[in-house]
């Protein structure tokens, strides 16, 4: 019961590892509260995760949503003590077809509403606070047609590192974590992927993991919980890989 009467936002935490972690949260005692830009999904997800379960529609790429989220989730907790960034698009768009609004779309997401998300909830935390974002071991890796998804998570490692630099003093933690290929619903959901070529991608990802496995959900919520938690206490700046071993060797 590490997160006993903590207060937790899990953004884009309808589905995926998002919801896996809100879940475990919820398990250990937390106050939860998720958004996502399904209705549906949300409604679904708080059940899922338990009574007394904040569901907010909301789309991170709209500045004055996340403004909307973080009054309804101050209104009802009066604060936060944990925050989880997980929302995010894929993509897999070579290099000629990628467009502005292919760019745009994926960034808009994954990077400028990550930060702004971030920006906007730091109010809400004090001393003790811990933030945890979602990246992605395609930071680090060459991947064909990868360029649009991979320039966006490479800027969210390099932002959890500045932002974990500017917030130690205030007594706020930031960690990212970076999962490998996971078995969730954004692999059915990449921007050009047709849905024909899902089993194949699958089958190329791994191929490529030493574990010769996807990833389980809850294999990297159990990560983002010790991130999120007090035995991370002297943990700050890191960008945790949960791969398989894909982007070590």
């Amino acid at each position: 019961m590490r997160f006993t009467d903590k207060r937790v936002l899990v953004i884009g935490g309808n589905s995926g590892i998002g919801l896996a972690s809100a879940r475990r949260f919820a398990a250990e005692g937390a106050r939860v509260a998720i958004c996502g830009r399904d209705p549906q999904t949300l409604a679904q997800a708080a059940t899922q995760i338990g009574a007394g379960t904040l569901a907010v529609r909301a789309d991170i790429a709209a500045v004055p949503e996340i403004d909307m989220l973080m009054a309804e989730v101050a209104g009802a907790f009066g604060g936060l003590d944990v925050l989880f960034v997980n929302a995010g698009i894929g993509a897999f768009v070579p290099l000629r077809a990628v467009t502005e609004a292919d760019w745009d779309r994926v960034h808009g997401v994954n990077l400028r509403g990550m930060f702004f998300a971030v920006q906007k909830a730091v109010p809400l935390m004090s001393r003790g606070g811990a933030i945890v974002l979602t990246g992605s071991i395609g930071a680090v890796k060459g991947i064909p047609g990868g360029s649009v998804y991979a320039s966006a998570k490479a800027g969210v490692r390099a932002l959890g590192r500045s932002l974990a630099a500017e917030l130690v003093h205030e007594g706020i933690r930031v960690n990212t974590v970076s999962p490998g290929p996971v078995e969730t619903p954004i692999i059915r959901r990449n921007i050009g992927l047709p849905p024909e070529a899902e089993h194949e991608l699958r089958a190329q990802m791994i191929a490529n993991i030493p574990m010769k496995r996807m990833g389980e959900p809850d294999e990297v919520a159990a990560a983002v919980l010790f991130l999120a938690s007090d035995e991370a206490s002297f943990i700050t700046g890191v960008d945790l890989y949960v791969d398989g071993g894909a982007a070590s060797f």
